[in-house]
């Protein structure tokens, strides 16, 4: 069947007029947001250190220990290891849980803002967004976490082909040894096959995108929304792709620069924890290593998601709103 209608003309100028229409609003309800998150990201990891203190202190003991007997030792030897990888994993999971309520909370409140706009529904204020999103919250969270495991899961079998190859595990396809050079099958096969599979992840978050906004607006069950999004963007694959590079490229400039900037607040946090933790090293060193990379990631809602979700929300109007004008002129 011909489509009908223009193509939606979607950019960051047009996508940003969602802000525009309703500033104190959305932006106000995206500082909210973002301030809450960075409340509950550093608590989620406060408590990971807390959990784990003893733990670096036996660490520490252990290390001491060697060093006054003159032995050798490895870090984190002596059982040191397991309960920190099963803190980093609790912590991990729950900050993961974080993210995925806060682009939830954001794409909903872009959406219900982009309808609003399109209605000229009037004055918006944050606390009315909030009263409209938190009903279908649940269902928009479980949209996010669907999407989350398809992106994920086209990652973790690219990782797991990949290691496959350099275990020697995959029949015809020899590792390249040391200071040798790779022949043409280990290319294709241990380079280019997990790349391809890996971007896969990328294209599916992008035509999954606008499901959020199904859910939310047209209250649709988490799979259904899912369905409604991949079929919406279906129409305008080559729009989806740019604006979701678009976007992509922008919090990857943001958060790029962000890291960097954050690295002189390790110095300080880590002369913190040395003072905390009467001069453990080990435990300060994990701190200095987050640090920066979790600043940047607090730094992403209030300076990109703005962006995204706008992009996304209009988006989804101006796709919506075509596959109704083509339903009429079919009739």
């Amino acid at each position: 069947m011909a489509h009908h209608g223009n193509q939606p003309a979607v950019g960051p100028g047009a996508a940003l007029d969602v802000v525009r229409h309703h500033p104190r609003a959305l932006y106000g309800f995206t500082l909210r947001v973002s301030v809450l998150t960075a409340v509950l990201g550093c608590a989620i990891v406060a408590g990971g250190f807390w959990e784990t203190w003893d733990t670096f202190e036996a660490v520490r003991d252990y290390a001491d220990a060697n060093i006054a007997d003159e032995n050798s030792y490895v870090a984190y030897a002596d059982g040191g290891m397991p309960p920190l990888v099963r803190a980093g994993a609790v912590v991990s999971l729950l900050l993961l849980v974080l993210a995925l309520l806060v682009l939830s909370v954001l794409h909903s409140a872009y959406a219900v803002g982009d309808s609003h706009a399109r209605r000229d529904g009037g004055p918006l204020t944050a606390r009315e967004l909030w009263r409209r999103i938190r009903g279908r919250l649940p269902a928009a969270f479980a949209v996010n976490a669907l999407t989350a495991l398809a992106v994920g899961g086209t990652a973790l079998v690219s990782l797991m082909w990949w290691d496959l190859v350099e275990r020697g595990k995959v029949p015809g396809v020899e590792p390249t040894p040391l200071h040798g050079t790779a022949t043409r099958q280990y290319t294709l096969v241990g380079w280019v096959l997990p790349i391809a599979v890996g971007c896969l992840g990328p294209l599916l978050y992008f035509r999954l995108s606008l499901a959020t906004a199904e859910t939310v607006l047209e209250g649709r069950s988490p799979f259904v929304a899912l369905y409604r999004s991949w079929v919406l963007t279906r129409r305008a694959r080559r729009r989806v792709l740019g604006l979701g590079t678009l976007v992509t490229a922008a919090a990857v400039l943001v958060f790029g620069p962000a890291r960097y900037a954050a690295a002189p607040l390790a110095h300080f946090a880590g002369l913190g924890m040395l003072w905390l933790s009467d001069g453990n090293v080990w435990i300060t060193g994990v701190l200095v290593l987050i640090l920066p990379t979790a600043v940047a990631l607090l730094l992403l809602p209030p300076l990109v998601m703005p962006l995204v979700c706008a992009v996304f929300a209009r988006l989804h109007g101006e796709l919506r709103a075509g596959e109704e004008a083509g339903r009429a002129a079919d009739r």
